[in-house]
């Protein structure tokens, strides 16, 4: 029978796309597995994955999808205001489903591990039930997984929630934490989505393993105190695999639009360019649309800018995804006339890999989704961070602080940013000698992603550990 490999991903575009790259990275080096991914109806609207699916399954037929059927939402996890809620009691009650589609897996090959997401912690116990090995796959980075792995012991000593504490938190191996710079769901212990991350957090260690997006090179402060032991004080600290930098390009088709923005890419002066994207769920107000179109212009900057509509006006995130932007409507009056020597802006989405890999651009204004943040270190293109939901706050400190990829986009009051300080920012990463050193070292660490990945890299010596143990070795 066929040794398989069971990958489950929580819903949403960026968490399903880093398990297809899981997966095609086992599979490119390690053929003689089959991977299954498990598909979870999501319990809000995520946007479609259905185009990535079978744009995935014609491209790589040993990775087969099982949808698992729609489950009721608990009423609790409804009352809160953040989805992880959401997400953690659709998987919990999923265990059954997942249970089933194991065993049926099973009837035809042999499921060598089970790799799930950090929201789908209630399947270590599917996972032990059938005597699977149970590994996670933890899609952010090293850093961040230090702070997951130490956060029980946060919780145990004080009563407070995180919004209610005012002096920095310190986490081993990771430079302090404001509480207020934790993911949101985390702030109040007393809801419902906290109480999911906690247990996640506390339930890591149970696992035969962990998988981190990330290379050795790139975070060794994090992974020297995960591996001392230090992140877990009072349990053994399950082995650690970096088997990154796992990044992906989704295509960027050859619309009119996609085409366009090459075109003008392809025109200006090497690095010149900065890159302004904030992922599939980055909105702004139309308030601070205009801000950022203001510094913009008053930087003297060239940009390439990805527009999207504002949030609707309750600000759910139960509603469908916006319509295309109206541009001269959202953007300050002649603007676009302005700027277009200069600048392009596009609506709703780029080619984001291409676009980082692309000469002219010389610098990148991310939410830090960690998935952005390694597509740009892989271009080698410094950032500026300006963070707006999940674990980015903290992605932010560790790439201004720790890595010294990034700078800050400091907010103020409310959250709001200043067209001065986008402007001041946006100057500072293109053209002043912290900018300058900034890109030094994201080139350094782009050809250490390079060289990890490579024959003989740690990242591939971590993927060759895991399919011994896999194969049975």
């Amino acid at each position: 029978m066929k040794e398989s490999i069971v990958l489950y991903p929580s819903p949403g575009i960026g968490h399903l796309v880093s398990m297809v790259e899981l997966g095609r990275v086992i599979l490119k080096h390690y053929p003689s597995f089959s991977i299954s991914i498990l598909i979870t109806p999501p319990p809000y609207n995520t946007g479609s994955t259905t185009p990535y699916i079978t744009h995935v399954s014609s491209t790589t037929p040993s990775i087969t999808f099982h949808n698992l059927p729609s489950v009721p939402i608990s009423p609790d996890s409804i009352s809160s205001p953040h989805h992880e809620a959401l997400l953690i009691d659709v998987i919990l009650r999923n265990n059954q489903n997942v249970h089933q589609t194991l065993l049926t897996i099973s009837h035809t090959s042999n499921i060598r591990a089970l790799i799930i997401d950090m929201f789908c912690s209630a399947a270590l116990d599917v996972g032990a039930s059938l005597d699977i090995p149970t590994y996670y796959f933890f899609t952010s980075g090293a850093a961040c997984l230090a702070f997951f792995l130490y956060s029980p012991t946060i919780h145990g000593n004080t009563t407070k929630s995180f919004k209610d504490l005012n002096s920095p938190l310190h986490y081993p191996g990771i430079p302090p934490v404001h509480p207020l710079d934790v993911p949101k769901p985390m702030l109040d212990r007393t809801d419902k989505a906290y109480e999911g991350l906690l247990d996640f957090s506390s339930r890591l260690p149970e696992s035969k393993g962990i998988l981190v997006n990330t290379f050795e090179a790139l975070e060794p402060t994090a992974l020297k105190a995960i591996l001392g032991g230090h992140c877990v004080p009072h349990r053994p600290t399950p082995p650690v695999y970096c088997i990154g930098p796992l990044i992906e390009d989704r295509g960027g088709g050859d619309s009119s639009a996609t085409v366009d923005c090459f075109t003008w890419l392809d025109s200006q002066p090497i690095r010149s360019v900065v890159f302004l994207c904030f992922g599939s769920l980055g909105l702004f107000t139309a308030a601070q649309l205009k801000e950022i179109a203001i510094g913009l212009e008053k930087s003297g900057e060239r940009f390439l800018w990805v527009v999207r509509n504002p949030p609707m006006e309750d600000k759910s995130w139960r509603n469908l995804a916006p319509p295309e932007p109206d541009l001269d409507t959202l953007l300050p009056e002649g603007f676009l006339d302005r700027t277009k020597e200069r600048g392009l802006v596009v609506k709703l989405w780029a080619p984001q890999v291409e676009v980082l890999n692309r000469e002219s651009v010389g610098g990148f204004v991310t939410h830090c989704g960690w998935n952005s943040v390694l597509e740009a270190i892989c271009a080698g293109v410094p950032m500026v961070g300006w963070p707006l939901y999940a674990e980015q706050r903290l992605n932010r400190i560790f790439l201004v602080e720790e890595m010294k990829l990034a700078l800050s986009m400091d907010e103020s009051e409310g959250g709001f940013v200043s067209s001065a300080m986008v402007e001041k920012r946006v100057k500072e990463l293109m053209g002043s000698e912290e900018g300058k050193a900034l890109r030094e070292r994201t080139l350094a660490l782009r050809d250490a992603a390079k060289a990890a990945m490579a024959e003989g890299g740690s990242s591939r010596v971590a993927l060759a550990r895991l399919a011994e143990l896999w194969s049975g070795g």
